[in-house]
């Protein structure tokens, strides 16, 4: 008996391939910056509200259980890209620093998994398309 071809697997308009495909990997560029950007702009806001009781917030020691009490979603954050905590001996500025060094070099399926954690959360907003669709990475086993 002759095996059945199976139909390709298309999302969001790109057949799915692998290797992974120049489309694919166009499309993952694109998507996995705007993630960046929308994780950025809630890092920033946490940051703010830290810097409207204290305008020297960077120099403060980076504590995680004063830090759950005054602003949770920060925490959160940081871990969900560095996927470590932080304890005494780090102050807010080098906790930031690591978090903008890891969230730039971060792999794809590591911010799939990780944005998608970040947005039952609450934390980011889900990425849309040009036209309002939802979107995400593509090539990656959900």
């Amino acid at each position: 008996m002759p095996k059945v071809k199976k139909s390709p697997e298309i999302k969001y308009g790109i057949e799915i391939t692998k290797p992974h495909s120049k489309e694919m990997y166009d499309h993952n560029d694109m998507v996995s910056s705007l993630m960046k950007k929308n994780i950025l702009k809630s890092w920033k806001v946490e940051l703010d509200k830290l810097g409207d009781d204290d305008r020297y917030i960077m120099d403060r020691d980076w504590d995680e259980d004063d830090l759950k009490s005054e602003c949770p979603n920060i925490v959160k954050l940081q871990k969900g890209i560095c996927w470590s905590g932080y304890g005494s001996g780090y102050t807010v500025q080098d906790v930031n620093d690591e978090f903008l060094k890891e969230l730039d070099m971060m792999a794809f399926w590591q911010l799939e998994e990780s944005y998608d954690d970040m947005i039952s959360k609450g934390l980011v907003e889900k990425v849309k398309d040009k036209v309002g669709r939802t979107i995400g990475l593509v090539g990656f086993n959900k």
